[in-house]
């Protein structure tokens, strides 16, 4: 056992020996020489033969999503990120906010190790590359065993594109034949981690030690009210349960439809590709989904297949052109599977009555069981609905009038690009952000003195003593 122990020890300080030298190699780097970096790594892995030798590799090696959508999310989720961070500095000073005395200084971290899941072996590891390299840091990459060689693909076309700039390759590196053991031993001696995956591994990431950006679990939850426009809304629904057979954790899980629009809304999501269930489909498909009742993460065959597949497996004589799968739902909760993460394009709809306010304690049940922090969505021309909404559920993000998957960027919106969407202090996570470039940077504060302010106890307290006395 020891012997094991100190190869893995071996093996991993070889990889931050590597790291840290060719780190303190770009540690200097010009604003432009880190640019460059950047947009060679970005366009190494978005060029369309390696975007589709990755695409393909990623569904035959683990088998999940398909083969076109994973080129498109590929490209589009690299490509967004470096327009986002193309013209952020990350050298020098960053910052100043001269009216008080303020400079800030930005500074590598050093090396991070980057945790990616096996739904994500393609797209995730150079995006948190290009967000590690745009900070002059260097990243070690530990993938999931099940789709090892994507992402040993990804890390070789960074490595060249480094290189090709008078880089050092080692900027980027990938554990070697991962196992739990190494994956430990990278997160206690990396100085910051980025923890994309299950639970198990997020709270395995905040358990090292080592500083660490973890994400939540997804369970993503679209409401439509009655002045929405439903066309819209049907399109948005369907394209997440869609796109890459759902494998983002923020596809629409369920949609809480209100009374007056509920059936003309769910008639429209059928004809968008949608198959309803009858009561008996349903409980098939359940006990298909979660043989074992008591785990309530979905089997791995479900896990991002096309729904004629699930349907197919789960005894539903759905046709064979179903895009995903379809059930009505009224209760939340363990003992109501359905209203937690599919992880695969089956959709639960749910029936509101009444005002926004009952919408939104179903929004609240259905997280508070599974998806807490992560993601809700609403479509309606009524915008008070929609700040309600975002009042009083406990979600980092809320889409308003658009497909959930935006929300971990998009052309038409100003979330930063990700694959990284943290849950704050609701999902066991220290932030509510989607992960981006600024969380990858040490920043130094430097204060000049200024004209020194006066501590006024009657302007602080005046209101105070008049309402209380003093």
């Amino acid at each position: 056992m020891n012997a094991i122990t100190d190869n893995v020890k071996t093996e991993v300080s070889v990889l931050l020996e590597n790291a840290r030298t060719a780190q303190a190699y770009i540690e200097h780097y010009s604003q432009q020489q880190v640019d460059e970096l950047v947009t060679a790594v970005c366009w190494a892995i978005v060029r369309l033969d390696h975007a589709e030798q990755l695409a393909k590799l990623a569904v035959n090696e683990g088998g999940f999503g398909n083969v076109s959508d994973k080129i498109t999310k590929i490209r589009n989720r690299c490509m967004g990120t470096l327009a986002d961070i193309q013209h952020i500095k990350t050298v020098g000073i960053v910052e100043e906010i001269p009216e008080k005395g303020l400079l800030k200084i930005a500074k590598p971290v050093g090396v991070i190790a980057a945790l990616i899941p096996t739904t994500g072996p393609d797209a995730t590891p150079p995006l948190k590359t290009l967000l590690a390299l745009k900070g002059r840091n260097a990243i070690i990459i530990a993938a999931h065993p099940r789709t090892q060689q994507t992402t040993e693909l990804t890390v070789k076309f960074m490595r060249a594109a480094c290189e090709q700039v008078g880089a050092p390759a080692d900027l980027v590196q990938v554990l070697a034949k991962p196992s739990m053991a190494k994956t430990q031993e990278l997160m206690q001696k990396a100085d910051l981690i980025i923890a994309t995956g299950g639970a198990a591994m997020v709270k395995a990431a905040y358990s090292s030690g080592t500083p660490a950006y973890g994400v939540g679990v997804g369970n993503a939850v679209h409401v439509v009210d009655d002045s929405a426009d439903l066309d819209d809304a049907a399109a948005s629904i369907a394209n997440a349960k869609k796109f890459d057979y759902a494998t983002s954790c923020l596809a629409d899980n369920a949609v809480i439809a209100h009374e007056d629009i509920y059936d003309e809304l769910l008639c429209r999501v059928q004809d968008s590709g949608g198959y309803l269930c009858l009561a008996e489909e349903k409980q098939k498909l359940q006990n298909f989904l979660w043989p074992d009742p008591e785990n309530h993460i979905p089997c791995l065959e479900a896990i991002a297949k096309s729904g004629s597949h699930i349907a197919q497996l789960a005894g539903i004589d759905a046709a064979e052109d179903c895009c995903f799968l379809i059930v009505e739902e009224t209760g939340t909760g363990a003992d109501y599977p359905f209203s937690g993460e599919k992880l695969s394009p089956v959709l639960t709809f749910y029936k509101y009555t009444g005002d926004i306010n009952n919408a939104i304690a179903l929004v609240n049940a259905i997280t508070d069981y599974q998806g807490r922090g992560h993601t809700c969505g609403i479509h309606t021309r009524n915008d008070d609905n929609a700040m309600a909404l975002a009042m009083k559920t406990k979600t980092g993000r809320v889409m308003i009038n658009q497909n959930l998957n935006e929300g971990a960027g998009s052309l038409r919106n100003g979330m930063p690009y990700t694959l990284s969407l943290s849950c704050g202090t609701w999902g066991g996570n220290i932030t509510t952000e989607n992960i981006n470039v600024r969380h990858l940077i040490n920043l130094t504060w430097v204060s000049r003195p200024i004209t020194p302010r006066i501590l006024d106890e009657n302007s602080l307290f005046a209101e105070h003593w008049q309402k209380y006395n003093r």
